[in-house]
Parts: C-alpha cells; structure tokens; sequence
C-alpha cells in the first residue's frame, strides 16, 4: 500500500566553510558532493511557484497546515506523542515502514522515503567521512513520517510534514504561502500574534513550540530513549524543516547562544537534505551494515515510539 500523504558535545566544527543563512554561498560545497542543476522534475529546488506536475498538490498541503497548527493543536499533539505508547522497535524497522509514504510536501521529489534517507545520508558521508554521528543523523532524521502510519494513528500529512514554525508568536513572512495564516485563529489572537508572543527574547528554542510534526515527535523519540547523538544531531533532526530560520534567518530573537552553535551544523546538513534528492537509486543492501553499525552505537536495539 502506498500511502501519500552523547557521541560527546562537539566544541568545535571542523574548519569547513559554513555560510550564513539566506547567503548565496550556502550553495558551495568543499567536498565532493556535486549540486544537482535541477530536481526530480527537471525544475529548481524548492520552487513553490513554479508550475509543475506537484505544483497544486504542494500548495493545498500548505493551505491546510497554516490555517490548523494552532497553539493548541500543538500542545495537545506534543502532550499525546511525549508519552511514547504507540509501539516498541528498532530503528531499521522504522525505516523500513517508510517505502509507504510519499510526502506532499515536497516539490522535488516523489519517491518513498527511504530513498531520500540513504541519499542524504551517503552525500553527507562522502564529504564529512570522520563525522559518523552525521551519516546516522542524515539516515534517520525523516524517520518521525511515520505518524503518518495507522500503528501511529495516521495523522493527516499537514500534521506531519512540511516546513515548520514557531506557534504561539507571529508567523514571520518568510514561511512559505504565508498567505494562509490569515486563516488560522492564532493570527488574530493578540496574545499569540506579536513578535515575542507567549515567548521572551532568547529563550532557547528548546522553550518555543513549533508546528507539530515528524521533526519534534523523531526528536522526542531520540531523546526519550538515551541516544547518544551529541546535542547538534539533535538540534538537526528537531529543526531541520525550520526553513524560516535556517534559510531566511527568521525567529534568530528566540534562539539562545547553543542554538547558535548548533545551527552551524544544520547550515551544513541542509546542503544534502535538500539538494541529494534525485531519482538515482542508493543499493540498500550493500551499505546497510555500514548504518546498523552506527544504530547500534548511538541508540538501543528497540526503542519506544
């Protein structure tokens, strides 16, 4: 059925060349890896507007996620998924029930999802061979898509993919068809619509609600089951769909200076989530005893989920 829808903290990062966000040199890699001139469409990457065969489907998606992650919806949602008593098992296992899903979200690619973890996590390894914490955080860092399947109680895709955001402050304009807001009751409620909202001036991000979806539910799944991943891996899979702030440097007021830190990393694992998406198929036999490896060293044989 197809179903659309501590390694130790790390002090330092390696001297690679990490731009800032919204800087056109973010697009200059120092290895390897080779950008693709286009999609799987044969269209630019993360073009909303342009016409293609994903354009409408893109756009819907995003019309119901804005006008219904609400500040209420998102505490109700964290609360529920926090208590992590939908299932027990390991993380292959979870990557493997991901072949069912497409997201509809993403206007570069409709393969399954599995295809875009081992993508992902092959260009990061090429290029950053000694960093095996951010092979395994390449490979997994989707695996939260699985709330999208009935044994989670597959919740509707605008529950569960597409960019992310801040709840319980304004949205910024940056987001993606911000048009939509109008829409959602949040944006006319004056406790919820400034610029700091329920929040203070660097807060942290671990204090801010954000749209409810795979990044926050993988991410208590990791931390809840003691997962050694150092605090950058983490910060990558709870906000690596927060396009808002790593592309376009929006809601910087809220992070405090770990954010910062950590957002050095996720400048530098954007690069191959976005832009390893193709339809060049990964041998999943021949690496994975390479990824079992690293599951078995940074997290126990079944988690709870």
């Amino acid at each position: 059925m197809t179903i659309t829808i501590e390694q130790p903290q790390l002090d330092v990062v390696p001297e690679r060349k990490v731009p800032a966000a919204g800087d056109p040199a973010e697009l200059v890699l120092d290895a390897g890896f080779v950008l693709p001139d286009a999609n799987a469409f044969g269209n630019t990457f993360r073009n909303y507007d342009e016409e293609s065969e994903r354009k409408q489907t893109v756009e819907e998606f995003y019309r119901v996620n804005h006008i219904s992650q609400t500040y209420e919806f998102v505490s109700r949602m964290r609360a529920e998924y926090a208590r992590l008593d939908k299932t027990e098992m390991g993380i292959w296992d979870c990557i493997e029930l991901l072949n069912e899903f497409i997201d509809d979200s993403d206007p570069d690619l409709d393969m399954p999802q599995i295809e875009h973890l081992l993508q992902t996590a092959e260009a990061i390894r090429k290029d950053y061979p000694d960093e095996d914490w951010l092979h395994l955080t390449g490979l997994i860092h989707d695996l939260g898509k699985v709330l999208l399947h009935p044994s989670f109680g597959e919740l509707p895709q605008w529950a569960v993919v597409g960019d992310t955001f801040p709840v319980g402050c304004a949205y910024d304009e940056c987001n993606v068809h911000f048009k939509y807001f109008e829409e959602n009751p949040d944006y006319h409620n004056p406790k919820l619509n400034t610029k700091l909202g329920v929040y203070s001036e660097g807060c942290g991000l671990d204090n801010v609600l954000m749209s409810w979806g795979h990044d926050d539910y993988m991410y208590l799944v990791a931390k809840e089951n003691k997962c050694t991943l150092p605090s950058a891996g983490l910060f990558i899979i709870r906000y690596h769909s927060f396009y808002p702030l790593h592309k376009h440097g929006a809601y910087m007021h809220l992070m405090n200076e770990e954010d910062k830190e950590n957002l050095k990393w996720l400048h530098v694992f954007n690069k191959y989530d976005l832009y390893s998406k193709s339809n060049v198929r990964i041998d999943v036999e021949k690496v994975k005893p390479y990824y079992m490896s690293l599951i078995d060293k940074y997290f126990p044989a079944k988690l709870r989920w």
